[in-house]
């Protein structure tokens, strides 16, 4: 009996040696993944956040009114960053922009001063601006008008909908693949053990008995490929980083904390239920029917 324990043993070797390469692929085509829909999420946030609304202010306003309407705007959930221009800075970039000095023309400057801010992501949409322009355009005696990109925000709103959709919609349906892929490996690896279950069970073994130091290998192999997944994926990401650098303003690192905390899970879950499902088929199935 121990003989057949020691073979069976030596021969789940290579089986446990192809299930951790062949689940620590998997899982670091999921991280792979799951790191691009990161990276192209919060490039989208920062396409949104780059939008900006710009408050022309009338002229001989006094400064402690424009100070208040500053303050009140930086106050607000959607303010992100704010700037109050002079008519002197407003001219400078300008003339900047390479446009005509109107100097020649007027005697006075004609840009009005302005605060201008960025809003966050989350209200970047048309709703959203269109009640921050009316909010802002009650302060008649202050403000001459309330600007924004209307149509980019317009066009900006629906596409950036669809993108992250059809993102999710990939992330979900390649995940549910990589599981199933996952499952097949593991019970591939299982099917050399087949007849090691069996035999312990025919000499009153109990299935918990059976079950748990395969379970506890499960463990161990779904960490060790996780593990290896994370470290693949870490060194593709610095790679990718060393070559294109804008690619680290993108990283974000409490959600890639989060990726690797669910790629570990992911494959422990995993391996531990394939193992779990393929001892008990084992078990119920016939001597005859394990060859």
């Amino acid at each position: 009996m121990a003989q057949i324990g020691k073979a069976s043993a030596k021969r789940s070797k290579p089986s446990y040696f192809m299930a951790i390469l062949g689940v620590s692929i998997v899982l670091f085509i999921v991280g792979l993944f799951g790191w691009l829909l990161l990276s192209a999420g919060h490039y989208i946030n920062q396409l949104k956040e780059e939008v900006q609304v710009q408050v022309y202010l009338n002229n001989k306003v006094a400064q402690e009114e424009i100070d208040s309407l500053k303050a009140y705007i930086a106050s607000q959930p959607y303010a992100k960053s704010i700037e109050f221009i002079d008519k002197e800075t407003a001219k400078k970039r300008w003339l900047e922009k390479g446009e005509t000095d109107f100097e020649e023309l007027l005697d006075e400057n004609p840009l009005p001063a302005s605060i201008d801010f960025f809003t966050k992501s989350e209200y970047v949409q048309k709703d959203s601006l269109a009640k921050i322009k009316t909010d802002l355009s009650q302060y008649s005696a202050i403000v001459q008008s309330v600007n924004y990109p209307a149509s980019l925000v317009e066009k900006m709103g629906p596409t950036m909908q669809w993108i992250l959709l059809a993102l999710v919609a990939l992330a979900g349906v390649f995940s549910v693949l990589c599981i199933v892929l996952i499952d097949n490996t593991i019970r591939l690896a299982m099917y050399s053990n087949r007849f090691l279950i069996k035999t312990m069970q025919m000499v009153g073994a109990t299935r918990s008995f059976i079950s748990r130091p395969m379970n506890l290998r499960a463990v161990i192999n779904g960490a060790m490929a996780a593990i290896i997944s994370i470290i693949l994926i870490y060194v593709l990401i610095m790679v990718f980083e060393n070559f294109v650098p804008y690619l680290k303003d993108l990283r974000d690192n409490s959600r890639l904390l989060l990726l690797f905390g669910f790629l570990f899970i992911l494959g422990i879950g995993i391996s531990v239920f394939s193992t779990q499902r393929s001892v008990i088929k084992y078990l119920k199935m016939k001597l005859d029917d394990l060859y």
